[in-house]
């Protein structure tokens, strides 16, 4: 089946789209294949712990390529507030948060379609990052969110 075949709600991220990112972008990067054999489907540099500032652009870019979002599982010891949902795009967002420190955010699309994304500490270095990054987007990654982290040396530090 070809890509242009595919519903609106199941497309494919665009592989090797790279744009020019702005001072302050939150960035993303997600495994872009049809398997999805890895832990992690991708990673997000948030630029900041404000869930309110940082999750609309994420959801909005999600929801271009992959369609609605309906629910985000948080990391409760990583946000500073974390409201019980959003409106993002005119659309409710239900948040969940969980206090299980994994180092992941979950975005769900449609009932049961998740995508586990490794979140990278606002704080962290460039490189740091972009390794941590590359790490998570590998198809072949076995590797958890935590010991990724640990392996580049982003490891996240409690908010303030």
């Amino acid at each position: 089946m070809a890509d242009s075949d595919v519903s609106a709600t199941h497309r494919r991220l665009p592989s090797g789209v790279h744009a020019a990112a702005k001072p302050g972008t939150a960035l993303l990067r997600l495994e872009t294949t049809r398997s999805r054999e890895g832990i992690l489907d991708g990673a997000w540099w948030p630029r900041s712990r404000v869930v309110g500032t940082e999750l609309p652009p994420l959801v909005s870019a999600l929801t271009r390529y992959t369609g609605p979002i309906t629910r985000v599982g948080l990391d409760a010891a990583f946000w500073e507030e974390l409201p019980t949902r959003l409106v993002i795009d005119d659309r409710v967002v239900n948040l969940d948060s969980f206090p299980v420190g994994d180092d992941t955010v979950l975005i769900t699309r449609g009932d049961q379609d998740y995508f586990s994304l490794l979140v990278i500490p606002p704080n962290a270095e460039p490189e740091a990052a972009r390794a941590a990054m590359a790490q998570a987007v590998r198809a072949d990654n076995v590797t958890q969110a935590e010991q990724i982290l640990i392996d580049t040396g982003t490891a996240q530090e409690p908010p303030a």
